[in-house]
């Protein structure tokens, strides 16, 4: 039996976006979802993720809470697809794909995130 209650489990990462409802949009369209959940509280979107979750937060937006480096990275079985399918969508992409594995690119409001083939 564990005596420690807090589990080794990642449940939900918080994204700061500007504009819940253009966020919802944009990130649904990147992922390929309906976007067609309920925005909670008036600021929150629970994007339906397989294993951990994200949840768009437009209540703690602020310029200082922009992510200037990846807090996680976005799954792919094929990264020179990936990076295709994201300049497809107008995506701004920051580098290049890194080792044959990983690149990273920005969201509307400027939140670096990553994709990587693992």
């Amino acid at each position: 039996m564990r005596s420690n209650p807090i589990l080794n489990q990642i449940g939900t990462t918080f994204i700061p976006v500007s504009d819940i409802e253009r966020a919802r949009d944009w990130y649904c369209e990147i992922l390929e979802l309906p976007a067609d959940g309920e925005i909670l509280f008036g600021h929150l979107y629970i994007l339906p993720m397989i294993g951990t979750g994200i949840v768009l937060d437009s209540k703690i937006f602020s310029e200082d809470n922009i992510y200037k480096a990846p807090p996680f990275h976005l799954n792919t079985n094929d990264i020179e697809q990936a990076y295709q399918y994201m300049k497809s969508k107008n995506v701004e992409i920051t580098t290049k794909i890194e080792n044959n594995h990983w690149f990273n690119f920005k969201d509307l409001d400027g939140n670096h995130l990553m994709i990587c083939q693992c």
